[in-house]
């Protein structure tokens, strides 16, 4: 029997995944500014995403990733991705906490916005007709947060441009504000 090392591999709490298939891309806070109420005046990263990606986009094949958020904020507002639906709502997620402390923001497709609270070890299975944004609520940690999710499921931003999430999260010291929007 032959014996092979894996393609990849995601030393889970101590790095990010490396291997074949493996993609990086950087989010600067200009791609991101529309999102808060106050922009900043520089450009500093916001978050960094590394995703697996080894087979074509049909039935039954995964995507493995890791979304690393920066410790900014914007004039108060907690760093955020952009959020998202599935373009096949058919399609769930799942997300879990790998390091630091957040917010799982989730909105229905009627704007009811709620949120799950992210931590070491935590697990979130996200249905495929919710919106998802995770929000860094730290001033000082990175938030890491690794996510499976089948190839097919695609991205629907526009859906989130068009109702934005119910509620902007604040941090004022270590006090977390909840704003309605």
């Amino acid at each position: 029997m032959n014996v092979i090392d894996p393609s990849i591999i995601h030393h889970l709490m101590r790095g990010v995944p490396e291997g074949e298939g493996v993609t990086h891309a950087v989010k600067r806070y200009h791609e991101v500014a529309a999102l808060y109420e106050n922009p900043r005046d520089d450009d500093p990263v916001v978050y960094e995403v590394y995703v697996h990606d080894v087979g074509p986009k049909i039935k039954g094949n995964l995507l493995w990733g890791l979304t690393v958020m920066k410790p900014i904020d914007s004039n108060g507002e907690c760093n955020m991705t952009r959020g998202h639906f599935h373009e096949d709502r058919d399609c769930t997620e799942y997300y879990f906490c790998l390091r630091g402390e957040g917010l799982l923001l989730l909105m229905d497709e009627q704007g009811e916005t709620w949120a799950e609270r992210m931590f070491e070890g935590s697990l979130h299975h996200i249905d495929g007709h919710v919106a998802h944004r995770c929000v860094n609520t730290s001033a000082d940690e990175e938030l890491w947060v690794g996510a499976c999710w089948p190839t097919v499921s695609g991205h629907d931003y526009g859906a989130v441009e068009q109702r934005e999430f119910g509620y902007r999260v604040k941090r004022t010291g270590n006090e977390i504000i909840f704003e309605k929007r």
